[in-house]
Parts: structure tokens; sequence; C-alpha cells
């Protein structure tokens, strides 16, 4: 009886090691695996990130080569700029707009010219009309014709200011073809022509009598 149990005690322990050792050797197997397992994904993700790292390198190796290929290019169409022609810079139509204008208020205001040329006219017709000479002929002679002369200096500048702006709003037409003209010369001759008119208009009345007309002396 006694040595049945030993047997069967030295039996059960046996067993029991035999499932601690098998336990032991899943475990470790378990182990292998999840080691395995989370070794390959690792190993995908470097690869990975070794293959990103690579591409960009290549694509900043291409930027590189593609800015460095660039620079030639970006000089050719400056050189080919600088070898065509400039077309008008539109200072001078600018420059004769203003004179236009400038002429057109001086044909309506009046200038040192114009009064000068009266005060010559006054002085020769009291120097050519005696003093007894009627009074109309007094008159227009010492003031009418200075008065026809005031009016066709200030003609003449209105003349002058009409034409002026006339040949600004034309010079595109004799110009660079496709380089519009800035607005605001348009804008100036465009007033500078009307001062014009309008001068030329008031001048033509004056010197006609039909505007301002001497005094009668009836």
């Amino acid at each position: 009886m006694g040595t049945k149990t030993v047997d069967g005690a030295g039996t059960g322990a046996e067993a029991k090691n035999d499932q601690t050792a098998t336990g032991e050797t899943a475990t470790d197997q378990t182990a292998a695996e999840v080691t395995e397992a989370a070794a390959g994904p690792e190993g995908e993700v470097s690869a990975e990130a070794a293959e990103a790292k690579d591409a960009r390198e290549a694509e900043q190796s291409a930027e590189e080569t593609g800015e460095t290929d660039d620079e030639p290019a970006d000089d050719e169409p400056a050189a080919l700029t600088e070898d065509e022609p400039a077309g008008p810079s539109g200072v001078g139509q600018g420059a004769g707009a203003v004179v236009s204008v400038a002429l057109g208020l001086v044909s309506l205001t009046g200038g040192w010219i114009g009064t000068v040329a009266a005060a010559r006219e006054t002085l020769i017709g009291q120097l050519q009309t005696s003093s007894s000479a009627s009074v109309a002929k007094q008159v227009k002679e010492v003031y009418g014709d200075a008065w026809a002369t005031t009016a066709l200096w200030a003609g003449l500048f209105a003349l002058a200011a009409l034409l002026t702006g006339v040949v600004v709003l034309a010079r595109p037409a004799f110009g660079a073809p496709g380089k519009p003209q800035a607005p605001w010369i348009k804008s100036v001759a465009w007033a500078g022509v009307a001062l014009g008119v309008i001068g030329l208009l008031l001048a033509v009345l004056k010197y006609s009598d039909a505007l301002l007309a001497l005094p009668s002396t009836s």
C-alpha cells in the first residue's frame, strides 16, 4: 500500500512537471510569435520610412536640377526683352497735352504778347490820328484797332492750342501699334482742344465786332 502511494505521488508530480513544462513551452512559443509579429510591422515601417526618405531625397535632387536648368531659360526671355526696341513712353504726348491746355488758357485770359501788341497799336493810332479828326475815327484808330489786335493774338493762341491737342490725340495712330495712350493724356488733350475751340470762337466774334463792338459815337 505504501509503495503504491509513493508511486502514485511520484506519478502525479511528474504529470504536474510535464504540464508545467508544456505550459512554459507554449508560453515561449506565444512570446516568440508575438515578438515576430511585432518585429514584422516594425520592419515594414522601417522599410517604408527608408523608401519615403529616398523619395524625398530624389525630389529635392530633381528640384535642384530643375532650378539649375531653369536659370538659362529665365535669362533667355530677359535677353530677348532687352533686344526688343522700346516703344514710346508717352512723355512727349503728355507734354503736348499740357501745352495745349496752357495755350487755350492764354487765348481766353490774354498774354503779354497780346497786351504789348494792343498797346503798340494804340500808340500808332494816336500818332497817326490828328486832334482835328472826328471822334468816330479817333475811337477806331486808338481803341478799335487795339482791341482787334488783342482778338487776333487770342485767336492765334486758340488755334495753336486746338492744333496741338489734335496732334496729341492723333499721335497713337502713327506710333507703335497696339500700345494704347494713357487716359490722362487723352483727357488733358481733349481739354486743350475744347479751350482752343472756345478761344477761337470768341476771338472771331470779337474781331468781327459781333461781340463787344465799339460804342456808337453819334
